[in-house]
This record gives structure tokens, sequence and C-alpha cells, in this order.
């Protein structure tokens, strides 16, 4: 199995278990906050590994350039943008139409990566991400849309336009991290995808944290305080979301962001597995052939 598959799935629990933890920290703080904290409390992990593999590991550390600046800021930027349009949703009464049409992540990214480096993808490839993207919209709607034709009805909503839109965010930022973290390829004895990625890592999460630190400040400084209060959890959830992201950054160093984001949809079952095993919830017909279409989907995509 390639070592890309291994990164990606455990960086798909670890983001699972990072989302869990933010909607408890929900509890105390506003949306605002609870996002920062992913940011803020991630930026002493992400120095750590960084400064383990010049310390440790003696690995030399890349230089940047225009291209890596330009692309990592474009990424921050645009995962911050596609994070808002997504709790932006919730204020819709069929926010959930919305959530899945934003789980077209992976195909939207597959476009971007054509139409602005070439990058293709076999058939099978765009096939596998069909049916993953698929299976995880029909999930995302299972619960909400009492018939197909209720789903129809919904395609061209105004809910349905901010999760597209959301979903091209999202795709947009991982094309844009994997062209970061290669552009520093040049500068380095030889390609090196642990100091490319957490190299990028840094950059991106301090650009973040700087940007939703100023935020806080003009829209919402009342925030600082409840993060400051909830620093314990807050510092778990630091933890969990920098390791998640570099294990994104450095599969998506390995393999073309599509393809990452397609079989990171196995978040979806860490995330039923927890619904039935842990809370023993029901789970109905359109969730279960959601799921059967994930695991179709990346079972071809590692396949192919």
């Amino acid at each position: 199995m390639e070592i890309w598959v291994i990164i990606t799935v455990a960086a798909a629990f670890l983001q699972n278990v990072r989302s869990a933890m933010q909607k408890h920290l929900k509890g105390v703080m506003g949306t605002t906050g609870a996002t920062f904290v992913r940011f803020g409390f991630g930026v002493p992990f992400a120095l750590l590994y960084l400064g383990a593999l010049v310390a440790v590991l003696d690995r030399p550390l890349p230089v940047p350039n225009a291209g890596f600046l330009l692309w990592a800021t474009v990424g921050g930027g645009a995962q911050i943008a596609a994070t808002f349009l997504l709790v932006h949703l919730f204020a819709f009464r069929n926010f959930a139409v919305g959530t899945a049409y934003s789980r077209t992540e992976p195909a939207q990214a597959a476009l971007f990566a054509l139409v602005f480096f070439g990058e293709r993808a076999s058939m099978g490839t765009l096939l596998a991400i069909a049916i993953s993207v698929a299976g995880v919209m029909i999930i995302s709607v299972a619960r909400s849309v009492a018939s197909p034709r209720a789903l129809l009805t919904s395609i061209f909503s105004r809910t349905a336009a901010v999760g597209l839109l959301s979903g091209l965010f999202f795709g947009l930022s991982g094309v844009s991290y994997r062209s970061a973290s290669l552009a520093l390829a040049p500068s380095l004895p030889s390609p090196d995808y642990m100091m490319q990625a957490s190299y990028t890592l840094v950059f991106v999460i301090l650009l973040q944290t700087v940007l939703m630190f100023g935020w806080m400040l003009w829209r919402a400084p009342a925030e600082i305080g409840r993060v400051i209060h909830a620093w314990r959890p807050s510092l778990v959830v630091g933890f969990v979301g920098a390791t998640a992201s570099f294990g994104w950054f450095m599969a998506m160093t390995l393999q073309q962001a599509a393809v990452v984001k397609a079989l990171a949809q196995v978040e979806m079952l860490f995330t039923f597995a927890s619904t039935v095993f842990v809370f023993r919830e029901h789970i109905n017909r359109l969730e279960i052939l959601g799921c059967a279409l994930i695991v179709l989907g990346v079972l071809l995509l590692l396949l192919v």
C-alpha cells in the first residue's frame, strides 16, 4: 500500500476527532472562537514538527520563492473562506442540502488542477471520485430530504449555491497547498515531502492565525477571553488539527489533491461507526447506500 494512502486515512481519522472536539468547544465559545483554536493552538505543534525535522532528522530547510508564497497565501485564504461559508450554511433551514453540495470538493479540485496546472486524471480515477462524492452527498441529505423530487427542487436553491461555493474554495485550497509544497522542491538537495509539507503548514497556519485573530479583534473581541479560558481543550484541538493538517499536506505533496480528497471521504465512515457503535443511533437506508458508495469509490480509487 502506498504511503500517501496510509497518511490520508490517518489524517481523515484525526480530522473526525478534531471536528468532534470543536463541537464540544461550541458550548463554551462561538463559531469564530471554535474556528480560531484550530489554527491558533495548532501553531506550536506545527513549529514543533518543523523543528524536529531540522534538529533531530537534520533535514535542510527549503527556500521560499514567489510561487510558494502565492499558492500558500491563496490556499490559506481559500480555506478560511470555505470554512466561513460552511458555517454560514447552518443559518439556512435546509442547510444539509448545502452541506451535501460542499462535498463536491474533490471533483472541483480535479477541475482546478486541470485548468491551472494541466494535471489530468484517468477515467477510472474520475469515476471513483464521482462515486464517492455521490455517496457523501446522499448521506448529507439522508435525514433532511423527504423525496428525490424534493432534492431535485433544491438544486437551484441559494443553499445549494453557497454549498457549491464552499466546495469550490475547499477544492482551490487543496490544489493550492499541493502547488505551494511542490514549489519548494527545487530549493532542496532532493525532494523531501515531509519537509515540504511541514514548511508549507507552518507558513499557512501562521497566516491563518493572524487573519483569524485580527477578525476576532475587529468583530468579536469577547471571543478572545472565551478562547483563553478554554485553553486546555483548545490545546488538544490544536494538536489534533495540526497533526491532521500535516498529514493532508504530506499526502497532497505525494498525490493529486483531488485523489487525496476523494480518499478522505472515509472520514464519513468513521463518523458513522461512532454513530452506530458508540451512540447506538439508527441509520436509514439512504445512509447505508451512501456508505456503500463511499466504500465502492475508495476501493476503485485504490485499484486504478
